[in-house]
Parts: C-alpha cells; sequence; structure tokens
C-alpha cells in the first residue's frame, strides 16, 4: 500500500537530492501552514532513504485516504502527475480530496490563475508532460458536496464528494494518521 509522509527535513531533503542519480525526480510539498514541513508520497521517500539513513516521519497516511476524483471527461493521461504527488500536494495545503476540473461540465478548457499556493484551483502535471491540468482542492466534505453539485452538474461527482471518509483535514489525520 502507497504512503504518504509528513517529514519536518527540508535542509535534508536539498542535500539528498544532489546526491541522487541524474534523472531521479523527487517531489516534496511544503506544508503550508506548518513552516519547514514537507509532504511526500512513499516513491520519493525511498529515493531520499537510498543515499542515506531513513528520513525521520512525523506523520504518515495511506495514500488511499486522499480522494481524487478524475470524471467522465479526463484527458491528456500521458501527462497526468503521479497520483503519490498530487495527493501529497492535496495535503500540503491541508486539504482531504481533489477534483480533476480541466474541462468544465460544457467540455471547454478551463482557464484559471491561482493567486496564491493556498488558492483551492491549482496547475499539475507530470514532469515534462505536455498538457497542464487543472485541479480543485475540498478542504472537507461540505466543500466538495457544493462545488460538484454546482460546478459539475453529474450526479456521479456529487456521490463521490458525499461518500468522502472524512469531513475535514483535523478528521483525516485522526483516522489514518500513524506517528
Amino acid at each position: 500500500m502507497s504512503q504518504l509522509y509528513l517529514v519536518a527535513a527540508g535542509e535534508e531533503i536539498a542535500r539528498r537530492r544532489a546526491r541522487l542519480p541524474a534523472g531521479s525526480v523527487i517531489e516534496a510539498w511544503a506544508d503550508l501552514y506548518a513552516p519547514g514541513s514537507f509532504w511526500l508520497g512513499g516513491e520519493s521517500k525511498t529515493l531520499l532513504d537510498s543515499v542515506g539513513e531513513p528520513v525521520p516521519v512525523e506523520l504518515g497516511l495511506p495514500a488511499s485516504s486522499v480522494a481524487v476524483y478524475y470524471g467522465p471527461r479526463l484527458r491528456d493521461l500521458d501527462s497526468l502527475p503521479p497520483e503519490e504527488s498530487l495527493k501529497a500536494r492535496v495535503l500540503s495545503a491541508h486539504g482531504v480530496a481533489a477534483a480533476w476540473v480541466t474541462l468544465d461540465r460544457f467540455g471547454e478548457r478551463v482557464t484559471y490563475q491561482p493567486t496564491s499556493p493556498r488558492d483551492p484551483v491549482f496547475h499539475l502535471r507530470r514532469r515534462g508532460g505536455g498538457a497542464g491540468h487543472v485541479w480543485r482542492l475540498f478542504p472537507s466534505r461540505g466543500a466538495a458536496v457544493t462545488y460538484m453539485a454546482e460546478a459539475s452538474g453529474e450526479a456521479e461527482a456529487v456521490e463521490w464528494a458525499e461518500a468522502l471518509a472524512v469531513e475535514d483535514f483535523d478528521a483525516l489525520l485522526k483516522r489514518y494518521g500513524t506517528r
């Protein structure tokens, strides 16, 4: 089972990145509410651990605890970001889920310019990937239900949001987090 990790090792991550073989990709997302802490997926942690002692973990979560909705209009699969990176990005902003919103309900490409790293709408694609993807982060089940009902207009999307396992970020950590 894939894991997501919260670590407080920014300097160590930078030091170890330099020691990895060329082409190695470490995707670490700064926690937007806890300076000095970073969220990363299991693949990135394994790479970091390969060049030293295991990076100390403050908190671990199963990757499956962060929900992602792709919907029926999903395109450009070859440029989708690695799911661990997407989920770590969601956790960095204290979200519980995200939805692919690159196309609107009419099939038109969404154009959006985030105003800050805490903006719930963000762009993310695979490193070196062609097409960009727009994502909507949800800090709570209620926010997901409201957005999916208003923006998507699809019963499947609303059902996905209503089925989210936790109400908010604190509940996510309490239910799935391990120290």
